[in-house]
This record gives structure tokens, C-alpha cells and sequence, in this order.
């Protein structure tokens, strides 16, 4: 987390850039600046992605918010001589866009309107993932006590609905409604799951949520049972996805250490574990019905509707199925209330979109705009606009989505 005062450099370290050797690079750092006896004037700290794809390691400084990409062992020195000694921009390295904090403002409407801050992706790029102190820092598990200790389950699903959030994996069915369902059956044990199996080819929008900012997809599941009455979670996630397993894994053991996971969470008498379970990289398996058969040892097959997960889901438990980017808005939700959300996107559909893009754009990678943002603002006003030519088509949703014409 961003400090006053003291220069930090925050290194993008994702299941993509320690390929590229992003550790290896964050060791140089730290060596470097030490034999520049520059340790108690600058510190380098680990996060999830930022900026755009395709750039190698980025490297990003507080508080002037410049990036670097692709940067490299052999750079280091050169670059801490020029940046930290000599007090100028790296410009061998120096991309055009800002690290974002906590308060920038991206226009919504492009017309200087509204404002809006991240809400699924503030924390992506700011804080060090695998330090649980750093998500307390910026609120973290605040929500999750608000709703132990001030709200009713009812309340909180009277919140979620209210909000407006729908879901968040495709489908768009309303959460609160979802939840409610579950809620009001009576038999035990419930379950929460929490869908990771991001299978659409050349979508990683989940991925770097897990990787970026783990505790806030805990922090919603173990929000999730408290209103519906589960005691037990898993996260079932793609086996492709390696760094996001290990920080989910150590993010679930420092939170039961602090008492946020595990038994009587916050002095009450409410108890949730979460576990992790691996699938084998089955496609279909994103379907929550077939998602609840490979989690039962049988072959990832979507099953017949009714009976729904609600109703009967894992081992023929009532079951609240919710994908990675729908959890991680429960949280800021809880803490901000349902108007707050509702002031974002449009009237039919409340709050923030993460999406994915690639292709033949100048920025391809991860970004979070309001809900009724068009196709055409996304590719023009976030990604760039098009690296060459002109724009011929899109395919959104995935494989299974539609393709969109210039005339669409």
C-alpha cells in the first residue's frame, strides 16, 4: 500500500511475468538499491498485474505513478542510477500510462459528468496480494464484520439485492435473489462455491482478480454463507492456474490464523472453511452444474434443471454457485451500501465491468468500466484504439459469444 513520504517501486509479479523472471528482477532491485545505500529512502514491494498485457514486467514507482515495462535483470542499475540518483524519468523503459491509486477518477460518460474509482480492481496493482495486513489496511475484512456484527442474514441479502448486482460469470441472474434462494432452504449442510474454471479462450479477467487481490474473494464467499447459512466454501479453480492457487492457499491460511476464516470468525458463533479444489481442465466444467459433478469425482457433465443448485447442488446440498468477479463486488457493497453501487452503470444493470481484450489494439488486457459502456468506448477510449488498419470485427463472450460487425 502506498506510503507518503518514501519512494516505492511496485513490481507486477502474475502468473504471466514469472515466466519472464519478474522475482529474479525484484532480487536485483532490492540488491541494487542497497549497494546505493538507498534502502531507507525507497522500497520495492510485490503486486498482482497492472497496466496492460504484452509488455513484459512492469515496473511502476509512488508517489509520481510513472511505469516501465519490460524491464529486465541488466536494466536495474541503469535504471535506479537514472530514476532514483539522477532523478529522472527511465525513458529507455517509460510507457505513457499512470499506476492508478485509490483516487483517481476516470470519466464515465467521456462528457466530464460523472466519476467513477474502481470497485472490483482497486486493490489489483496497490497492495502486495500475499500480505493479508496490507487488505486490512484498505478495509479489508471490514465488511464481513459489518455483517457479523450489524446485520442480520436478511439484512445482507436485502443489501445485495437491492444493489442491483447480477452475476457476473455470464449469466446475469441477479445475486441477491440467488443467495435468497439457498437462504430459505432448510436442510444441512449448505454449500458456497466459488467458480474459478475460466475456460473461454484468451479470457483472464478471473485470473488476475485471484492473483491481484485473493482476501476480497474470501471476504465475499465467507459474507456469501453468513447470509445463507453455510459453514463450508470451495473454490474451484482451473489447475492451469498455479500462482492464483498458491496465493488463494496462503490467502486462506493467514486469514484463519487472524481469526477471519475458521471457527467463531469475529467473536461470534460463526464458522467458515474454505477449501480448494482442483479441476482437471475441463471446458464445460464453467457450467455450475457440471462444475458440482467433476467436484463429486464424476465426469464434468451439465446436469438437468430443476432441481437448481439452491435446491440440490453439491452431494445433494442446498449450493449458492458464484463466479470470481461477482464475489469480489459483495465486499464494497456491504461496506458502501446498495445506493453507492447503484450510482455506477446503468439503471437495469448496477456497477462495473471487468473485461478482457485482446487482439489488434494498442493496449490489450484488464479493465473495469460502468455497466452501458459500448463496445466502441472500450476499443477507442481504453485499449487505443486499433495497432493497425482499421476495425473490421469483435468476438465477445468468448468462443461462444457473437461477432460484432463495425455496422453492430
Amino acid at each position: 500500500m502506498p506510503k507518503r513520504g518514501i519512494a516505492q517501486i511496485f513490481i507486477s509479479i502474475d502468473g504471466k511475468t514469472v515466466l519472464s523472471e519478474a522475482r529474479k528482477i525484484k532480487t536485483k532491485l532490492i540488491t541494487e538499491i542497497d549497494n546505493q545505500n538507498l534502502s531507507d529512502q525507497i522500497k520495492v514491494f510485490e503486486t498482482g498485474s497492472i497496466s496492460s498485457i504484452n509488455q513484459g514486467v512492469i515496473v511502476g514507482v509512488y508517489p509520481t505513478g510513472e511505469m516501465y515495462r519490460n524491464m529486465t535483470e541488466q536494466d536495474i542499475e541503469e535504471f535506479i542510477e537514472e530514476r532514483f540518483i539522477k532523478g529522472r524519468p527511465y525513458e529507455k523503459l517509460l510507457i505513457s500510462e499512470k499506476l492508478q491509486s485509490e483516487m483517481d477518477l476516470v470519466d464515465i460518460d467521456l462528457r466530464k459528468t460523472q466519476y467513477f474509482g474502481r470497485i472490483v480492481l482497486t486493490n489489483c496493482g496497490r497492495i502486495n496480494p500475499e500480505d493479508i495486513e496490507e487488505y486490512i489496511g484498505v478495509n479489508g475484512y471490514e465488511a464481513l464484520g459489518i455483517a457479523l456484527k450489524e446485520k442480520t442474514p436478511e439484512e445482507v441479502i436485502k443489501i445485495v439485492k437491492d444493489s442491483g448486482l447480477q452475476g457476473r460469470g455470464g449469466a446475469g441472474f441477479p445475486t441477491g435473489l440467488k443467495w435468497s434462494f439457498a437462504a430459505q432452504e432448510k436442510e444441512s449442510p449448505k454449500y458456497v462455491i466459488c467458480n474459478a474454471d475460466e475456460g473461454e479462450p484468451g479470457t483472464f479477467k478471473d485470473r488476475l482478480i485471484m492473483e491481484g487481490d485473493p482476501h476480497k474473494i474470501l471476504e465475499g464467499m465467507a459474507i456469501c454463507a453468513y447470509a445463507i447459512g453455510a459453514n463450508i466454501g470451495y473454490i474451484y479453480i482451473r489447475g492451469e492456474y498455479k500462482l492464483s492457487i498458491q496465493r488463494l492457499q496462503k490467502a486462506i491460511k493467514d486469514a484463519e490464523k487472524l481469526g477471519l476464516l475458521g471457527q467463531n470468525i469475529f467473536d461470534t458463533d460463526f464458522d467458515f472453511e474454505v477449501k480448494i479444489k482442483i479441476g482437471a481442465g475441463s471446458y464445460i466444467c464453467g457450467e455450475e452444474t457440471a462444475l458440482l459433478n467433476s467436484m463429486e469425482g464424476f465426469r464434468g457433465e451439465p446436469r438437468l434443471k430443476p432441481p437448481f443448485p439452491a435446491k440440490s447442488g453439491f452431494l445433494s446440498k442446498p449450493t449458492n454457485v458464484n463466479n470470481v468477479e461477482t464475489l469480489a463486488n459483495i465486499a464494497p457493497i456491504i461496506l458502501n451500501g446498495a445506493e453507492w453501487f447503484k450510482k455506477f452503470g446503468t439503471e437495469s444493470s448496477p456497477g462495473t465491468k471487468v473485461y478482457t481484450i485482446l487482439g489488434h489494439v494498442k493496449r490489450p488486457g484488464l479493465i473495469e468500466v460502468p455497466m452501458g459502456f459500448t463496445l466502441r468506448e472500450i476499443i477507442y477510449n481504453y485499449a487505443g484504439g486499433m495497432s493497425s488498419g482499421e476495425f473490421k470485427m469483435a468476438q465477445i463472450g468468448g468462443t461462444a459469444g457473437d461477432i460484432l460487425s463495425i455496422e453492430l
